[in-house]
């Protein structure tokens, strides 16, 4: 048995996760983020925890030391980008027992970066949780927590950032402006240009990269840390993810609507930190 703990309901985000879940049948228990942890949460043997947009501030004492514990025993930890997660908004867990647990280093300011651009998922290392998926059509995310991999932990996945801009074709012959030509004469390895149709330019120069999905193992527990959100509005693009839509109904009465690589790039990521 696995427990949700985050993306406020099951009829707001946290159908999307709760969808893929149950499509894959793997059990789950919920809690909302407006709800604290159930009273059996310290006496419960959990396959995995997951947490999500879920504020620290819910968790009651000695709760958080419990579930380190638990990874340590052999539970697995994933936690999911938010803004309530990692350090987030606010300053949620990073001066909190999961830092010693979680598989990355989280900063201590607000670490969420949007991109209103667009971010591209790249796969950076085989993995059975990234295997099997069409990353030569990597989809895009508009948003991420900032943080840093752990020496010996595993990064599977980056998001590489872009500044996308049109150009007139008058701007680029005009190399009197500097502006523009400094834009076209970055370096190739970084910039890239395509023809418009309308008789312009598009230039495509590759910005900032950040790590994007962490595996890493706390005593005899498996841990990951995915740096953007699994709901929109951060997921962007990669909710779509795949050939194929697939629908699924939860018992609220909810369905959920996604692309299949999207639900069996999360559907192997929890199997995986619950060792299934």
């Amino acid at each position: 048995m696995y427990i949700y703990l985050g993306d406020d309901d099951m009829t707001r985000a946290a159908s999307y996760l709760c969808g893929v879940m149950t499509y894959a049948h793997i059990p789950f228990e919920r809690v909302n983020s407006s709800e604290t942890p159930p009273a059996r949460f310290t006496s419960t043997q959990y396959d995995a925890y997951i947490i999500s947009d879920y504020p620290r501030t819910r968790f009651q004492t000695g709760q958080l030391e419990h579930l380190r514990n638990a990874v340590t025993q052999g539970a697995g930890l994933l936690m999911i980008g938010g803004w309530e997660s990692f350090h987030g908004q606010h300053g949620e867990y990073h001066d909190s027992p999961l830092a010693e647990v979680l598989p990355v280093e989280m900063l201590n300011h607000d670490d969420r970066r949007n991109f209103s651009q667009w971010a591209l998922v790249l796969k950076h290392h085989d993995h059975p949780v990234v295997a099997e998926l069409p990353w030569e059509k990597p989809p895009l995310i508009g948003g991420l927590n900032q943080f840093t991999p752990k020496p010996g932990t595993n990064l599977l996945l980056k998001a590489v950032t872009a500044d996308i801009r049109i150009v007139r074709e008058d701007e680029v012959a005009d190399c009197g402006n500097d502006s523009i030509f400094n834009y076209i004469n970055k370096p190739v390895e970084e910039r890239f240009s395509v023809s418009l149709p309308d008789g312009n330019a598009m230039f495509l120069t590759l910005t900032e990269t950040f790590p994007l999905l962490v595996a890493g193992q706390y005593g005899k527990g498996r841990t990951a840390a995915l740096a953007t959100d699994v709901a929109p509005h951060w997921v962007g693009g990669l909710v779509d993810w795949g050939k194929k839509r697939i629908s699924q109904k939860l018992d609220n009465g909810i369905s959920i609507e996604a692309g299949e690589s999207y639900v069996q790039f999360f559907a192997q990521l929890v199997r995986w930190i619950g060792n299934q």
